[in-house]
């Protein structure tokens, strides 16, 4: 999954695609969503989104874990560029510590998907019980056991015979997030795994996002839906494009307050505007946004994927699920700007 391209994968041939003409931006938007979705959501979400079709990146290209993802957009697709530095590509790399413990049959390189749930003590301690009575070499048995586990719940190596789950500021920085980037403020360590897991990876979706920096050198006006914890907008400032007007619309009160935080910590000068609701955005208030500030330039986020996700057992409805669902009104946002600003121009 490479989509038009990685940083590491150098394609002799220069990828090629044709936007639909109701898709051509400007406002450029940006959806992403879980790339292993039911059968049709992806032509289904291509169809809304003016029949572009969808490009599947792997973020174990861009850091040490996978995530595969689709996103949907209307962005040019050559002259990207990654972020400087890159982060570290393996698991050694990335958590240098854990070298010292990891055994010879452990032969992970590459974490799989950070979720938003992790392993209980009590796993971690019947893993440590299992190889201890096996002595100094664990049968293959038990390797299978101890792999098996380690592989569902991203367990690295802490000392001898001791796995643990990923620390929340070690998942922070896999993501391609600042350091405590949602540590403090009242926020539990099980909602920053949460927030952790639903958001975007930073490197990965900046990759794609670079290609605004010339075409917006004195700022970019944005509206982030589904915001989470500012994955877009970390995004673009890493990019070093000047965040004039952000709209950032996310339920979650505690993503909210994280956002805020990281917006003051950066000392950012433009505008951020916090709503809690897609639901209730109306074309009238977009209007007055379009009014204040001239219109959006990106128009950007990823709705809910829990009816989507594989690991959904109860109810992976796909897009008639209640969450995944809110997909419909990104479109929606999505056509009123554009009707708006067309009007407008």
């Amino acid at each position: 999954m490479i989509g038009y391209g990685v940083p590491s994968e150098s394609s002799v041939t220069p990828p090629h695609r044709e936007l639909p003409a109701a898709a051509i931006g400007p406002p450029y938007f940006y959806y992403e969503n879980v790339a292993l979705a039911p059968k049709g959501v992806w032509d289904t979400i291509s169809r809304f989104l003016y029949h572009v079709q969808p490009e599947f990146v792997d973020s174990k290209y861009f850091c040490a874990a996978a995530r595969k993802r689709g996103y949907v957009h209307n962005l040019p697709i050559h002259n990207r560029f990654p972020i400087l530095p890159l982060p570290p590509r393996t698991i050694h790399d990335a958590l240098p510590l854990t070298k010292r413990w990891w055994p010879e049959w452990d032969t992970r390189v590459k974490l799989n998907c950070l979720q938003t749930v992790y392993a209980s003590a009590k796993l971690t301690d019947r893993i440590r019980k299992a190889l201890e009575k096996c002595g100094d070499y664990p049968s293959l048995e038990v390797q299978k056991y101890v792999m098996d586990q380690c592989r569902k719940w991203n367990l690295v190596w802490v000392g001898k015979n001791k796995v643990a789950p990923l620390e929340p500021d070690e998942v922070e920085m896999l993501l391609g997030f600042p350091q405590n980037h949602t540590r403090g403020g009242g926020i539990s360590r099980t909602d920053r795994y949460k927030s952790l897991g639903n958001s975007f990876q930073v490197d990965t979706v900046a990759y794609h996002l670079s290609v605004l920096k010339d075409l917006y050198p004195n700022g970019i006006n944005v509206l982030s839906l589904f915001s989470g914890i500012g994955g877009a907008e970390v995004a673009l400032h890493r990019l070093k494009i000047p965040l004039k007007n952000v709209v950032s619309v996310e339920i979650s009160e505690a993503n909210r307050d994280i956002v805020r935080s990281w917006w003051e910590q950066t000392r950012q000068t433009g505008n951020l505007v916090h709503l809690p609701d897609v639901q209730q955005l109306d074309s009238g208030q977009l209007e007055q946004f379009i009014k204040s500030f001239g219109g959006f330039d990106l128009i950007i986020g990823g709705s809910p994927c829990n009816n989507l996700t594989g690991s959904n057992r109860v109810s992976r409805d796909g897009l008639e699920g209640e969450h995944s669902s809110l997909f419909f009104d990104y479109f929606d946002i999505l056509n009123m700007v554009k009707d708006i600003m067309k009007v407008k121009n």
